[in-house]
């Protein structure tokens, strides 16, 4: 019965959808309050329905109801109770049911903490996410419904994919989905803008929070990504520039080029036809994230689905819902007037050179994600993009980009001079040679040695900024310390990518029990091969004791585990798991593979100041999170000029 209870919940969010979409829009057109009005109380209703319906799919895996389709094809009754619960979201239409449900948590959020919108904008924002939502949930009704039953019932479920029975992988999605969801504000609120003919200054500081909270929370859901791929996929690489993790990390790049813009728009009055733009933008490239991994067009471990089917729903969503927001764009778009242009040589300009500089990474991550998907299309060619065409590309306009962020906040917003421009260079430049020597002198390359450079460079930078700020202005805003933790983590993560990349090293072995292999100074001696049953899995375990000299240091244990089909009655799925020691500076990774009676195979690798790839993502989505307590973005008062870029 409950499953039925979280269909008919489903139904009705739909329905509700629709009048959320329909009267709050009319009412604004009329500047008739109650039907304003009425759209809070069903963007509420709205979310109660979803969270009735997700939470009884959710009763459905925990009490592994076998009847219901989905229970049956991703859990079984001997998967731990984490995983029944993440296994709600780690299929396809549990995953379509949680992205509508977090789209309508972001919905109740705008009357529950919007109150200081003007109430036409406000309900123009809710109906268009009210539309949004009977898009999606339209979707998830006719084509992945999660509540099909299964007639006769299984005895036992299938079992949830072994690679996803991972804490990382099962709290990556609802933050990844509580970024790509997110921008659906910013979407909603440029398109009530464009409607009510404003977008200023007062629509900036409006629209900032939102897209801060989403951008943040995104960060935080690709660390978790790359964590996890790090360890469980046994790449042994912190990013590969996979198909589907560069689909989130394209609204990730757009985004931060509109937190910046947003920046310049409420301090200055500038860009807000650029702004509304990527506000758009970054909307569209996460909905290109949700079609990418339903659709099959792109293969990868992070896809969800291979159904062109479902795809073309999906692909009918992004178009209309892009070209719908693109042509409202086009037809206001000479009401989108600077109230102030921006000087090149100021403070201002360098955000500008900083907002383009992201929007050509972003274009440069989407050609390499898609260019193989056209050349496969239109001539039948696979050819493949990676790393080296990353490096090529991407790496030298990351560095461009760095350059300005450590300048640029120290011009003043109106026009600066260029003698003291070349007096900032000038201050600059020992901090580049001292990082450029350091790199030199510890035995780095040139190339590693100019990232180096550059990672202390912008540390330096931001370091200035406090100093000069404090002593001119005293006390500091929260968006001021946001942006210094933004800028320390990316500094972080330059000064560790750097270091990893040059610095890593590997080696592979065959070895039986008592053999040893060397690697950066470290000794690995496999002292133990076992067999065993755990909670839901058969594992080989090979244990490894690290040594450093004639120090031993500690075991690492590498497994490869194999998990059973319930319903055959037979093992077969198989998973391996590295082992490894991380620390501040060398982290150690081991896995296994191939025994037989001559040994097993061993890879060991050696990974320095890896973990300070991740802090530093922390310390960005943290900044972002920083940046919220700010009390001017809870009142109608302007951002002075101590606003954080």
């Amino acid at each position: 019965m409950i499953v039925e209870l979280g269909h008919i919940l489903l139904i009705a969010a739909l329905m509700i959808s629709l009048a959320q979409a329909v009267i709050p829009m009319l009412g604004a057109h009329r500047n008739n309050i109650p039907m304003m009005a009425f759209g809070d109380r069903a963007a509420l209703l709205h979310c109660l329905a979803l969270t009735g319906s997700i939470a009884a799919l959710g009763a459905s895996f925990i009490g592994q109801d076998f009847s219901v389709k989905l229970v049956a094809s991703h859990s079984d009754s001997e998967t731990p109770l984490l995983y029944q619960i993440t296994a709600i979201w780690s299929n396809h239409e549990g995953s379509i049911l949680l992205w509508v449900f977090v789209l309508s948590v972001y919905g109740a959020m705008l009357p529950l903490f919007g109150k200081s919108l003007p109430k036409p904008l406000k309900a123009r924002a809710i109906a268009i996410q009210g539309l949004l939502s009977f898009g999606f949930i339209g979707f998830t009704v006719l084509t992945s419904n999660p509540f099909e039953r299964l007639i006769p019932a299984a005895y036992e479920g299938a079992g949830l994919n072994p690679v996803l029975q991972d804490p990382a992988a099962a709290f990556h999605p609802p933050f990844l989905y509580l970024g790509y969801v997110g921008f659906s504000l910013s979407l909603s609120l440029a398109c009530a803008a464009l409607i009510g003919g404003k977008v200023d200054g007062a629509w900036a500081r409006w629209l900032r929070p939102w897209v801060l909270l989403a951008w943040s929370f995104l960060t935080i859901g690709i660390a978790l990504g790359s964590f996890w791929a790090y360890y469980e996929l046994g790449w042994g690489g912190w990013w590969m520039w996979d198909p589907v993790e560069n689909v989130s990390f394209m609204p990730w790049l757009a985004a931060t080029a509109l937190v910046h813009s947003i920046l310049v728009l409420s301090t200055r009055g500038s860009l807000p036809s650029w702004t509304v733009l990527l506000a758009i933008t970054t909307f569209s490239l996460s909905l290109i994230g949700t079609f990418v991994v339903r659709s099959g067009l792109l293969t990868s471990v992070h896809a969800f689905a291979d159904d062109p089917a479902r795809g073309v729903y999906l692909l009918i969503i992004l178009g209309v819902v892009t070209g719908g927001a693109l042509a409202l764009y086009a037809a206001r778009y000479k009401t989108l007037q600077a109230h102030d242009r921006f000087e090149p040589l100021s403070r201002s300009g360098a955000l500008v050179a900083n907002n383009l500089l992201l929007i050509v990474l972003t274009a440069t991550v989407f050609l390499g994600t898609f260019y193989p998907v056209y050349q496969k299309g239109a001539f039948d060619t696979d050819i493949s993009i990676g790393r080296p065409f990353y490096n090529i590309t991407f790496v030298p306009i990351m560095l461009m980009l760095i350059l300005i962020m450590a300048i640029g906040p120290h011009l003043k917003w109106e026009r600066d001079s260029s003698a003291r421009l070349v007096s900032l260079i000038k201050k600059s430049l020992p901090a580049l040679a001292v990082g450029f020597f350091i790199g030199l002198v510890t035995g780095y390359s040139a190339l590693a040695s100019i990232g180096i450079a550059i990672g202390l460079y912008l540390i330096v930078g931001t370091l200035a900024v406090i100093w000069v700020r404090r002593k001119i202005l005293g006390r500091q805003s929260a968006s001021f310390y946001g942006f210094v933790l933004g800028h320390m983590g990316l500094a972080v993560m330059t000064l560790a990518i750097t270091l990893l990349s040059s610095g890593e090293l590997d080696k592979t072995r065959r070895l039986k029990i008592g053999d040893t292999m060397e690697l950066a100074g470290y000794s690995f001696e496999l002292t133990d091969l076992s067999q065993g049953l755990r909670e839901n899995y058969q594992v080989t375990a090979a244990r490894v004791m690290v040594s450093h000299g004639s120090r031993p240091l500690w075991p690492l244990i590498t497994e490869n585990r194999n998990y059973p089909d319930r319903r055959q009655g037979e093992f077969g799925t198989g998973t391996t798991e590295a082992g490894f020691k991380m620390g501040i500076k060398d982290t150690v990774f081991v896995t296994m593979s191939d025994i037989n009676e001559d040994g097993v195979i061993i890879k060991v690798n050696y990974h320095p100041f890896v973990i300070w790839i991740w802090l530093g993502a922390l310390m960005i989505a943290l900044g972002g999170f920083v940046s919220l307590a700010d009390r001017r973005l809870r009142t109608k008062s302007n951002m002075d000029e101590d606003a954080a870029s």
